[in-house]
């Protein structure tokens, strides 16, 4: 099921999200399902949890073409080097803005199944989840940005 993405200035978007417990994962499986459903229709390459009014720590992203679920996502290293680069959000529809951000994370997460996983990640992948998981602390893009872009990416 589609589910509908909430926008700026909705106060939900700024909410910190809860930790998921292991119980809760088997749950929360249409969640994820649906969530994976929402980012593909549109056009996304991550959703968080609270973008949809779910305040839970889960967020999803694409992850060379197949949408993927990370529970209780934290990053646990940062590379020194930041790079600058344009963002947008599906909860600021046509605001884009030039975001600083590391070039490289490490970070940990449950999948889907509730196993840790590990992963080193750098260049764009590492930003998504920089944004993604910056949602989960009620952080928009548009708190980071350095100078906007523009308000449509025609």
């Amino acid at each position: 099921m589609i589910l509908d993405i909430l926008k700026n200035p909705d106060p939900q978007l700024r909410a910190v999200a809860a930790e998921v417990s292991l119980e809760e994962i088997k749950k929360l499986q249409p969640l994820l399902s649906d969530l994976k459903e929402t980012m593909i229709a549109s056009d996304g390459v991550g959703i968080a949890a609270p973008q949809v009014g779910v305040g839970k720590r889960i967020i999803i992203v694409d992850m060379q073409g197949q949408p993927t679920a990370f529970i209780n996502p934290m990053i646990i290293g940062r590379s020194l080097r930041k790079v600058n680069g344009e963002e947008g959000c599906l909860s600021v529809p046509g605001i884009y803005g030039i975001v600083k951000r590391h070039k490289a994370v490490r970070m940990h997460a449950l999948n889907e199944e509730g196993q840790p996983v590990e992963l080193n990640l750098k260049d764009l992948p590492a930003i998504i989840f920089q944004h993604e998981i910056d949602h989960l602390d009620g952080v928009l893009f548009i708190d980071r940005v350095i100078r906007y872009t523009g308000t449509s990416k025609l």
